[in-house]
């Protein structure tokens, strides 16, 4: 009789660390609670008219099957228009342009196109959560280099260590989720360096390019010097246009880099959102008014929830972007942030996200809270009063 196999977990062990997002349980408590949910980053208001307009026009004419592999032309081509018209790039739309199932899709198929086991990935911590577990599942090595609170400054021996000879690529998020900063020029011009110096491709989100405070400008890598052969930019319509709901995201780049995304993206969703992409191909064509429009609005809702947390005794980084303010919750005597937040339904009815959820280092963001500002004007000001009474 042969010995019985000694048991194998099911599921991908790359995976195993990571468990149900915070997101997921965040949300669940709030709907139990009736808490009000500044925890995940969606709008509560649909986006421009003329975005849903095309969305129905496209779904009465027939656009219900599966789109073009790359993305439907027109949408390939206002991407490319838009590149041109804010940021001065001139973009091959038939070959440096993939259209993929949101950002989040975008990223996976550019590290999984990109990297193979053994290489290195340097991003920056705290880090949107997909980062960590698509760097997982390529077999690729995270390498990471933390920004601080309260002014989340990079710091530049932190990040030279961070790089090797092994490193394949650089993830960057700006303006960056969970803290609401934009990098600085002077931090762009040190990623640059050291990834010219190692050899390695620069993959930036930029989902809230568009969403920039206090007269800031956005600055895309792929438009400094020596860099858009190096750098793919990750980019979406659900922040911009308020229909996180809808999953259309773009790659943009060199023809080698965009091909590289492509097929890997081929096999995880193949084609997604045809009747949506004609529909953003609209409003990406949108008077400069609207762009403007989303910037004001949530920068207002900003200091209108940044007022709540001030009354409510909380130290905050004031975000540049995003739709994102992180707190420190040690003022209020806090040990950790995953029990405040767990607690704080009940307290006063309001939901957060621990920002230690996106951190490799456990003591980097241990006290810290992100409360998603992208919300209806009544909505935060029920918030911001709530918020207030724990500093009562």
């Amino acid at each position: 009789m042969t010995s019985p196999q000694p048991h194998r977990p099911v599921g991908n062990r790359a995976l195993a660390p990571f468990g149900t997002t915070i997101f997921a349980e965040m949300s669940a408590l709030a709907v139990r609670t009736g808490a009000i949910n500044l925890g995940q980053g969606f709008p509560d208001v649909d986006g421009p008219p003329e975005l849903l307009d095309a969305a129905v026009a496209a779904i009465r004419g027939g656009r219900n099957q599966y789109p073009p592999g790359p993305g439907v032309p027109e949408l390939l081509e206002a991407i490319a228009v838009h590149q041109q018209r804010f940021y001065g790039l001139s973009v091959d739309p038939g070959s440096e342009v993939l259209v993929t199932a949101g950002a989040t899709e975008a990223i996976a198929a550019v590290v999984l196109g990109l990297c193979e086991p053994g290489d290195e990935v340097v991003t920056f911590e705290p880090y949107y959560d997909s980062y960590a577990a698509t760097i997982a599942l390529a077999g690729a090595a995270r390498r990471t280099s933390v920004l601080r609170f309260p002014d989340f400054a990079v710091d530049e021996a932190s990040l030279r260590a961070a790089f090797s000879e092994r490193t394949r690529l650089v993830l960057l998020n700006t303006p960056h989720n969970p803290t609401g900063k934009v990098f600085t020029r002077p931090e762009l011009d040190l990623i640059c360096s050291l990834a010219r110096e190692f050899d390695a491709w620069v993959v930036t989100d930029e989902v809230y390019e568009h969403i920039v405070f206090d007269g800031l400008e956005h600055v895309p890598v792929a438009s400094l010097p020596g860099m858009w052969e190096r750098t793919l930019t990750i980019s979406s319509a659900g922040k911009t246009f308020s229909a996180t709901g809808w999953k259309v995201g773009w790659v943009v780049g060199p023809r080698e880099g965009v091909a590289a995304a492509r097929s890997a993206k081929q096999f995880l969703t193949y084609v997604a959102s045809g009747p949506f992409q004609p529909a953003v191909a609209t409003a990406l064509g949108l008077d400069d008014e609207v762009y403007a429009g989303l910037s004001s609005s949530l920068q207002r809702k900003r200091d209108l929830l940044c007022s709540g947390l001030a009354a409510a005794g909380l130290p905050i980084s004031h975000p540049a972007g995003t739709y994102f303010v992180v707190a420190d919750a040690a003022a209020l005597g806090a040990r950790d942030a995953m029990t405040f937040c767990r607690e704080l339904p009940e307290r006063v009815g309001v939901v957060g996200i621990p920002v230690s959820v996106f951190h490799d280092d456990p003591e980097a963001g241990r006290t810290l809270v992100r409360f998603a500002f992208c919300k209806r004007d009544e909505v935060l000001t029920e918030a911001a009063e709530r918020l207030a009474r724990l500093g009562g």
